[in-house]
């Protein structure tokens, strides 16, 4: 009999998720039920706000229960099916968590996808032509650019920050500045990601380089980081600035109590504008997003940008190395071939 490997959650961590807090399992491969349609993953996605689903449930979700199947979303075919709307050779994703393997109804943010694995690779259904991608495109919408206007992006690199700045050349932002971590990530920014300039973080004088590459302030920020690059992208908006919140992942995993922007009455000001947004609200509206995404990739105006590791053994360690900021776009692991099915 075929067996299903699976992570599991082994104990709860109290700060800093590790390797040592999940298990790997070893289970036979389940069968669909009427209505339901089994899918032989491909790639799984990794971003920095799954580590909160162990924690606290990311604020937005109930917390992964110990011994259950480490919450996270895939790519793969449909490999069985007694579902009316999900045939065999399907490429699906959803959230389907860290396994071979996965049983799904249909239901809760399960789609196939139009054009991973003909336009682009399947891995990008978990990137830039799923979630991710459209986490980008709804930011951006939200921030409502202008032509001209001045933009900054924080985790300018990673998976949703190397979609953004390309849909702000897109839509006629200049200058594009990102903010980064590291000297190979400014040169990606730059050269592949649509920026025009980038900010190394990790040399610190935040405050002084943002000033030196937007003197005249800026529009739009699109925070992914929080903390302190928050409070200095608040310290340099123009009259009606858009700041637009995506991720934090320097507060996710932070010992203590979240650091949060002492000067937010600058919005006040500037005649600014701060907002939030969760992208499952925009469910109704992801085939939009997927439209536009593929219409910019197939023109050659948007590029995809991935990590790319291997192994299903790899899970935990690889989302433990998210927060060591040495990933280069959407980190994805490929568990299986796409020739496997």
């Amino acid at each position: 009999m075929e067996t299903n490997r699976r992570w599991v959650l082994a104990r709860r961590p109290k700060t800093l998720v590790s390797p040592a807090d999940f298990r790997l399992e070893e289970v036979p491969v389940p069968a669909p039920a009427e209505g339901e349609f089994l899918i032989r993953q491909h790639y799984l996605s990794l971003a920095p706000v799954m580590a909160q689903y162990v924690l606290d449930g990311g604020t937005i979700e109930r917390p992964v229960a110990i011994g259950e199947t480490m919450r996270g979303r895939g790519v793969g075919r449909v490999v069985a099916s007694r579902h009316p709307k999900f045939r065999i050779g399907d490429v699906v994703h959803g959230p389907f968590g860290w396994q071979d393997y996965a049983l799904s109804n249909g239901a809760r943010l399960t789609y196939v996808s139009r054009y991973a694995g003909r336009i682009a690779p399947m891995s990008t259904a978990i990137g830039v032509l799923g979630i991710t991608g459209y986490t980008a495109y709804f930011g951006m919408k939200l921030a409502d650019p202008k032509p001209g206007d001045r933009i900054l992006v924080s985790g300018a690199v990673g998976g949703v920050g190397s979609s953004v700045g390309q849909i702000a050349r897109i839509m006629g932002c200049t200058p594009i500045v990102a903010v980064c971590g590291g000297p190979e990530k400014a040169a990606t920014a730059i050269h592949r990601l649509g920026y025009d300039s980038a900010i190394d973080y990790r040399r610190g004088a935040l405050d002084e380089a943002i000033d030196d590459h937007m003197p005249d302030g800026l529009d739009i920020y699109f925070d992914n980081v929080g903390g302190a690059t928050l409070e200095a992208a608040l310290n340099r908006m123009r009259q009606g600035a858009r700041i637009i919140l995506c991720g934090a992942i320097s507060q996710y995993m932070a010992d203590g109590k979240p650091v949060g922007p002492s000067n937010y009455f600058k919005l006040v000001y500037a005649n600014a504008q701060m907002k939030g947004f969760q992208i499952y609200a925009f469910a109704d509206r992801y085939a939009e997003a997927e439209e536009a995404l593929a219409d910019w990739i197939a023109s050659g105006r948007l590029v995809w940008q991935e990590n790319l590791l291997e192994g299903l053994e790899i899970m935990p360690k690889a989302l433990a190395g998210l927060f060591e900021g040495t990933n280069v776009g959407k980190q994805v692991v490929r568990i299986a071939p796409e020739t496997a099915t």
